[in-house]
């Protein structure tokens, strides 16, 4: 892993950028909604905010007092969320630049936290092997999910804002309501840590990223495994669906970055439909889903 971002642009012949700053290894990276800036999280401790045009001009925040594993803005960009080596969550003004508060019932690493969808909760992963519920106006954890045998590594919200789903170390993902707390669904699918995951935006399927090397999509309406895709030398640890879900993205320890479009039946995205069955028997199945459209390396030579 090196110090510095590589921003690259879809369009054919379009330059990339490549921004340095960062004194240690870059472990995470969010777009503000609006695209106007880029946040980046580092092994050095800080966060920055970046301005991604060709100057790549940015301001660095003192954020914690160990690596910073994740880095994510809240719907309206005018706050992010930032999870710590040093146990903590906190929450910090984007345009003011200005601490606002921390979190900090984790009792080990935190390697992901989360914003919903209308600001209001925040999510956090832990090597605690928790996943904590958090009211942003009261401050207050307003549930533990203990059900993982493992490190908790990525969690995020379902596009409606009613669920959660988490990724660990114990191979598994699971899907929680928020409102009841209740189990939803239950995959165990890899045959190692799933490191990373993503709902598409119809909140329909989720994507995930082991270090068995491949990606997984999920259907979350049937509960059933679509697809097993190969790419990755060696373990997979981040993937994302872009905002329209045409597009997804993934990286790896190979040093490689993929991108690859969704072949998606055609959604209404106004019109997310929620996670409600309960876990169906798992299947496997094959086609042509998706396809990869490019690899780059992750790190610039």
């Amino acid at each position: 892993m090196d110090s510095c971002l590589m921003v690259w642009h879809m369009k054919p012949q379009s330059r990339a950028y490549r921004f340095a700053g960062h004194k240690d290894a870059v472990t995470c990276v969010n777009f503000s909604p609006s695209g106007h800036l880029l946040a980046s999280g580092s092994r050095d401790k800080t966060v920055r905010i970046w301005i991604p045009n060709v100057k790549g001009e940015s301001t660095a925040f003192r954020a914690h007092t160990a690596t910073v594993r994740s880095v994510h803005f809240c719907s309206d960009g005018q706050s992010f969320v930032t999870a710590s080596d040093d146990k903590t969550v906190k929450v910090w003004s984007t345009h003011r630049q200005k601490f606002l508060f921390s979190l900090s019932q984790h009792i080990n690493w935190v390697r992901c936290a989360r914003f919903s969808p209308d600001g209001r909760l925040i999510v956090s992963a832990s090597d605690d092997k928790t996943v904590k519920l958090w009211d942003k106006t009261s401050r207050e954890c307003v549930h533990s999910y203990c059900e993982h045998g493992g490190f908790v590594t990525s969690v995020d919200f379902h596009p409606s804002g009613t669920c959660i789903a988490a990724a660990g170390m114990d191979n598994t993902v699971k899907v929680w309501d928020v409102r009841t707390h209740r189990l939803l669904q239950h995959y165990q699918l890899h045959s190692a840590a799933v490191n990373a995951l993503s709902f598409h935006p119809s909140g329909n399927y989720l994507l995930t990223a082991s270090s068995d090397s491949t990606l997984k999509i999920l259907d979350l309406m049937e509960g059933r495994l679509l697809y097993t895709l190969h790419g990755h030398q060696g373990p997979a640890t981040t993937v994302a669906f872009s905002r329209t879900g045409e597009y997804f993205a993934s990286g790896g320890s190979d040093e490689q970055v993929m991108v690859w479009k969704s072949n998606f039946d055609v959604v209404d995205y106004g019109e997310v439909i929620k996670v409600h069955r309960p876990p169906a028997p798992l299947a496997t199945s094959s086609g042509n889903l998706v396809r990869c459209l490019a690899a780059s390396p992750a790190s610039p030579r």
